[in-house]
C-alpha cells in the first residue's frame, strides 16, 4: 500500500508556504515545495484590518496551493493550514478565514506565538544536527521567535512582535538608508527584547541556529561568493557597509542577493545584527527547518 501524502501550509506575515511529504520509516519526506512571497504584513492599516488588496494576494496564493494540491493527490484530511502574526494581530482575520476555506477546503489554524515557538523548535530538531544547548531565532515578517532548548527539551519560548516587513514600513521605507536607520532600529529590538533580553543571556548556550528568510538571504549570499556560511558580527557589519553604498533602492549592486529577498533585507540585516550585538552572539548557523517542518513532524503521526 503507497504511503498517503500530506501538506503542510503555512501562512507566515512575509512567505506563505507549502510542503508536501510522505512518511519514510516513520518520518516525512519532501516531495514538492511550493513557496510565494506575500508580504501579508505591508497590508496592514491604520485601523489594524488587512487591505483588500494584500487580503486578495493572499487569497491567490492559496488558489495556487489548491491546485498543486489536486495536481499532488494529497486529500483534504492531510491537510493542515497555519496562519502566525499578521493573522493573529489584524482585526479582519476572520474575514480572510472565511474565504479561504472554499479555496483550500480546510480550515486555517491562526497559532499563538508561544505554539509557534514550539514548532519551529520542533521543526529545527528534527532537521538540523547539533548536540548542547541551543538558542533558536526565527525572524518572520512581523514577529520573531526565540527558543533555548536542549536536545527535544525546551528551557526558554517567546514570540515577539518584530520582523522584517514591519521593520522595513518603520525604519527602511526611504532611500537612501542611513546609519541612523540602523541605530533606530537596534533601538527598537532592545526596547521590544525588554526583559527578555538578561533571560536570554541568563541562560546561555553552545550555539546559536537561525531560522527565517533574513538568514536565508545572507547564508545565500555567503555561498553566492564561496565563503563560509556561518553568519558572524563581522560580516554583518561589512553587509550594512554594502547596504548604505547602495545608488539604487533594488539593491542590484549586492553581489549575491537574491532579487526576492531585496525588499526586505536592510531590515532583516538589521535585526539580525542588533541581535548579535545585544545577545552577544558569536556565530550563527542556518537551520535545517522551522516552522513547516515542525507542522510536518505533527502529520507524520496522525497520517
Amino acid at each position: 500500500m503507497t504511503a498517503p501524502l500530506y501538506a503542510a501550509i503555512t501562512l507566515g506575515s512575509n512567505s506563505f508556504n507549502m510542503l508536501v511529504a510522505k512518511n519514510v520509516g516513520q518520518q516525512p519526506r519532501v516531495i514538492a515545495k511550493y513557496k510565494r512571497k506575500v508580504r501579508l504584513a505591508e497590508g496592514i492599516q491604520v485601523d489594524g484590518s488587512l487591505s483588500e488588496e494584500v487580503l486578495l494576494r493572499g487569497l491567490d496564493c492559496l488558489t495556487m496551493f489548491a491546485d498543486m494540491l489536486l495536481k499532488e493527490g494529497v486529500s483534504a484530511e492531510n491537510v493542515a493550514v497555519i496562519a502566525t502574526a499578521t493573522l493573529r494581530n489584524i482585526s479582519n482575520s476572520d474575514d480572510f478565514c472565511r474565504r479561504a476555506l472554499p479555496i483550500l477546503g480546510h480550515p486555517i489554524e491562526i497559532i499563538s506565538g508561544m505554539r509557534e515557538a514550539e514548532l519551529i523548535y520542533q521543526g529545527m530538531v528534527a532537521t538540523t544536527e547539533g548536540e548542547g544547548r541551543r538558542l533558536v531565532i526565527d525572524i518572520g515578517g512581523a514577529s520573531t521567535e526565540f527558543i533555548v532548548g536542549d536536545g527535544n527539551k525546551v528551557l526558554l519560548k517567546t514570540s515577539l512582535l518584530m520582523g522584517c516587513v514591519t521593520f522595513n514600513d518603520s525604519f527602511f521605507c526611504n532611500f537612501p538608508f542611513q546609519q541612523l536607520d540602523f541605530d533606530d532600529a537596534k533601538a527598537k529590538v532592545k526596547a521590544v527584547l525588554g526583559e527578555q533580553l538578561s533571560e536570554l543571556k541568563s541562560l546561555g548556550w553552545h550555539g546559536v541556529v537561525g531560522a527565517s528568510g533574513s538568514v536565508q538571504s545572507v547564508v545565500e549570499l555567503l555561498n553566492h561568493r564561496g565563503l563560509s556560511t556561518a553568519i558572524t558580527l563581522d560580516i554583518l557589519l561589512a553587509l550594512k557597509q554594502e547596504i548604505l553604498s547602495q545608488t539604487d533602492s533594488s539593491m542590484i549592486e549586492i553581489n549575491g542577493l537574491n532579487h526576492e529577498r531585496a525588499p526586505t533585507f536592510a531590515a532583516g540585516v538589521s535585526i539580525l545584527l542588533a541581535l548579535f550585538e545585544l545577545l552577544e552572539i558569536q556565530k550563527l548557523h542556518l537551520s535545517g527547518g522551522a516552522l513547516r517542518e515542525g507542522v510536518l513532524q505533527v502529520l507524520a503521526y496522525k497520517v
